[in-house]
């Protein structure tokens, strides 16, 4: 019997899955690409049916008509919504970077929510005791530092002790399925910012990764991916259809998807350059205190880096640590999502400030570096003036053998 408490969620739920099924009507709205979720839902109803179901998830993991997985779930009567589990930046994805979370009860399904972002990082055996299944379901922005990939290999991790089989409800990798750059990650430098054993970009989506995870680290997890329709690896987002969704308050379009890595990955680990967090354009820009940003701009349009120009400009972060000071650099503007490589140019915005600055930036501790590069060798080579195809001509055997563990777990293709 439904406790009374529960009926104003179950009502609320309800209405969300109408909305859902009625937009889903409107043919002409109809994306290209057919989410895991709704592939799920419309075809393979027998993986969940009748079943206790646990799932990881936020507000980014939404249907082909924008309505969540958890509320889809929650108001499905085919299926038992009975566990929420929240990764960082919470369930409904309000939460700052880094900011810890804590267990909840999510206020619009009635359902209780685990915190993987706070005191754990996996499910608790306690919790899964009490599922029958546990979904997987969450947006990837392509970079193996963003935590989501890291919840990925913990929560399978979690579910193959408890021997409850896993799903994986698949979307596309932002960035598309053919790119990957960057040094494979060291075994020594395993983290929650680098969990997985793939390069800086991975080119896979999290159906595949998962699979890569399941394959190559032998977790012993049950594992099933609902694949999506109508996704092909030359696909980036901006071909997909699909509107999207703020992963984190810090990625609000897919274009600051596109430049996480760009500028993440430079400014990220130091502690006197910005990448445009703490203001409306996070990931968009770039720069310090002491740079020109006539003479940045000059340089990086220079290296003629492809898919992409620069732009001088100056700012004042409103919050996070260069709150209130004036900072000058460049806005990145992404002229083609298919030809723009991330990776290089993050290492061409770290050679180059370094050249035009020599010993200015200061970078975090060299066991951080290493953890977000996922290697020691990156930080030397710069302070040494090395060019970004030096730096990628040292990781290119690594990555060689990575494209053939890789093509072994893909499910779109090559």
């Amino acid at each position: 019997m439904t406790p009374p408490s529960a009926i104003p969620h179950r009502a609320l739920a309800l209405g969300l899955l109408a909305l859902s099924l009625l937009a889903s009507a409107s043919a002409h709205a109809a994306p290209p690409v057919r989410l895991g979720v709704d592939v799920l839902l419309d075809e393979r109803i027998e993986l969940v049916r009748g079943k206790r179901v646990g799932l990881v998830t936020n507000a980014a993991a939404v249907d082909g008509a924008l309505v969540g997985t958890a509320d889809r779930l929650a108001a499905d009567p085919r299926v038992e919504l009975v566990q929420l589990y929240a990764p960082e930046h919470g369930l409904r994805g309000a939460l700052a970077a880094g900011e810890k979370i804590a267990d909840t009860v999510d206020a619009a399904t009635g359902v209780p929510v685990e915190a993987l972002f706070g005191k754990r990082r996996r499910p608790t055996a306690a919790s899964l005791a009490r599922l029958d299944v546990l979904l997987f379901d969450l947006q990837d922005v392509g970079s193996r530092t963003y935590t989501y990939a890291s919840t990925l290999g913990e929560a399978m991790t979690a579910a193959a002790a408890a021997k409850v089989p896993f799903i994986v409800l698949d979307r596309p990798n932002p960035l598309g399925g053919r790119l990957f750059e960057g040094p494979v990650r060291d075994d020594a430098h395993k983290s929650f910012l680098g969990w997985g054993p793939v390069p800086v970009t991975h080119g896979m989506t999290f159906g595949e990764l998962a699979r890569l995870y399941e394959g190559e680290l032998g977790l012993g997890c049950d594992l099933t991916v609902v694949p999506m329709t109508g996704w092909r690896r030359d696909m980036t987002w901006d071909d997909t259809g699909l509107v999207w969704v703020p992963t984190s308050p810090g990625i609000p379009h897919a274009l600051n998807a596109y430049l996480y890595v760009a500028t993440g990955m430079f400014a990220g680990v130091t502690t006197n350059v910005n990448e445009g967090v703490g203001t409306t354009q996070p990931f968009e820009l770039t720069g310090a205190s002491f740079v020109d940003p006539a003479a940045l701009t000059r340089a990086m349009n220079a290296a003629g880096l492809p898919g992409v120009t620069f732009r001088p400009t100056v700012w004042r972060p409103y919050y996070h640590r260069f709150k209130g000071q004036i900072l000058g650099g460049v806005q990145l503007v992404v002229t083609d999502p298919h030809r723009f490589r991330p990776l290089r140019t993050a290492l061409t915005l770290m050679t180059t400030v370094e050249r035009l600055h020599p010993g200015t930036v200061t970078y975090r501790d060299d066991t951080y570096v290493a953890r977000i590069w996922g290697t020691t060798t990156v930080l030397p080579a710069v302070r040494a003036g090395q060019t970004p195809a030096a730096l990628e001509a040292s990781w290119a055997d690594a990555l060689e053998a990575f494209a053939a563990t890789r093509a072994r777990y893909l499910l779109y293709g090559d």
